[in-house]
C-alpha cells in the first residue's frame, strides 16, 4: 500500500491517523431509532435471503443458470447487510465512534464491494432475460450454469480489483486536520475530502467507478429492455406478450429498488447534504436485500412452486410417519 503514498521521498509530513471518527447524522435528535430500524430490516433480510439460498440449494429443479445468478444476488445481499449493519449498530448504539484506520479501510472495502456487486448482478440477470426473450431457441446453449458462473466470477474479480484500488489510493492521503467522517460508515467520498495533500487520484477513481459500476450497468439494462420491448412487439398474440413480460417484472422491480435511491446520492448536479447521503446510502444498502427475496418469491413461479413443494413435504412427512 505504501506505493500509493505520494509523500514518500519528499519533505512532507505524512499523517496517518490512528482512527477515524464516524459522525453519523448531524443535528437530528433520537437518531438511534433509525439505526434500530436498520437492525430490524437487517434481521428480516437475513431470514429472507437465507431462505432463498436454501430453496435454491434444496430444490434440484432450481439449479439452472438463472438461479445461479439469483443465488449469488441473495449471497451478496446477505454479505453486504452483515458487513454493514452490525458494525453500524456497534458504532452508534454502543458509542464506538472511533474506528481504527486499517479497520475503517477494510470496512469501506467490503461495503463498496457488495454495493457494486449488486449492480453487476442486476446486469447478469438482465442478460438472462435478454437471451430468454430474444433468442429463446438458443437459451439453453447461451445461458448455461457454467457460463453464468464464469460471468459472476469475472464480475467478482473486477469489483474486488476496483475497490482494492479505491481503498489503496486512500493510503496515499495525509490526514493532518480533521478525522471526522460525515457519514454513517467509512464512506469513500467523505474520507478523501479530509486529506491535506493532493486527493485528485481518489476523486478521479471515485468518479470513474461511479460511471463504470453504476451508470454503465444502468445504461446496459435500459438498452436491453429496449431490445426486449422491440422483441415483445413482434410476438403475435397479446397473451404471449404479457406472459413473456411477466418473466421480467421481478428483475425490473429490483432495478428500480436499487438504482433510484443510489443515483440520487451520486448525481453530481445535486449538492447532497450529509444527512441525505446517509439516508440514501443506508436505505440502498439494506432495503434491496430485504425486498429482493420478497420480489422473487411473489413474482417468480419457480420459486413459489419450490416453496410450496418444500412446505407440503414438511407437512406431510409427519403424517407418513
Amino acid at each position: 500500500m505504501d506505493l500509493f503514498n505520494s509523500a514518500l521521498g519528499k519533505n512532507i509530513t505524512f499523517v496517518r491517523p490512528a482512527y477515524f471518527i464516524v459522525r453519523g447524522f448531524i443535528g437530528i435528535p433520537n437518531a438511534e431509532y433509525y439505526y434500530i430500524f436498520l437492525l430490524f430490516v437487517y434481521i428480516v433480510s437475513v431470514l429472507g435471503n437465507t431462505s432463498v439460498m436454501a430453496l435454491i440449494y434444496l430444490d434440484h429443479n432450481l439449479r439452472t443458470a438463472k438461479y445461479v445468478a439469483v443465488f449469488n444476488l441473495a449471497f451478496v445481499d446477505l454479505l453486504g447487510s452483515t458487513v454493514l449493519v452490525p458494525k453500524v449498530i456497534d458504532i452508534f448504539l454502543f458509542n464506538h465512534y472511533n474506528v481504527p484506520y486499517n479497520e475503517c479501510l477494510t470496512f469501506l472495502f467490503f461495503c463498496f464491494t457488495c454495493l457494486s456487486m449488486q449492480a453487476l448482478n442486476l446486469v447478469v440477470l438482465c442478460y438472462d432475460r435478454l437471451v430468454a426473450i430474444m433468442f429463446p431457441l438458443h437459451y439453453q446453449v447461451r445461458v448455461t450454469p457454467k457460463i453464468m458462473l464464469s460471468i459472476i466470477l469475472s464480475s467478482w474479480l473486477f469489483v474486488i480489483a476496483a475497490i482494492l484500488t479505491l481503498a489503496g489510493l486512500l493510503t496515499r492521503l495525509s490526514f493532518c486536520k480533521s478525522v471526522v467522517i460525515d457519514s454513517y460508515f467509512c464512506d469513500h467520498g467523505p474520507i478523501y475530502k479530509l486529506a491535506c495533500n493532493d486527493n485528485s487520484p481518489s476523486l478521479i477513481i471515485g468518479n470513474l467507478l461511479i460511471v463504470i459500476i453504476l451508470w454503465i450497468p444502468l445504461v446496459i439494462i435500459m438498452s436491453s429492455y429496449v431490445c426486449i420491448g422491440h422483441a415483445l412487439v413482434k410476438i403475435s398474440t397479446p397473451q404471449e406478450r404479457v406472459k413473456a413480460f411477466k418473466t421480467c417484472t421481478a428483475h425490473l422491480s429490483l432495478v428500480g429498488i436499487y438504482f433510484i435511491p443510489i443515483l440520487i446520492t451520486f448525481i453530481k448536479v445535486i449538492n447532497v447534504h450529509p444527512n441525505v447521503r446517509i439516508i440514501n446510502l443506508s436505505l440502498t444498502s439494506v432495503i434491496p436485500p430485504v425486498l429482493n427475496p420478497i420480489v422473487y418469491v411473489l413474482q417468480t413461479q419457480e420459486i413459489k412452486a419450490s416453496f410450496r413443494k418444500i412446505v407440503q413435504s414438511r407437512i406431510t412427512a409427519p403424517l407418513r410417519d
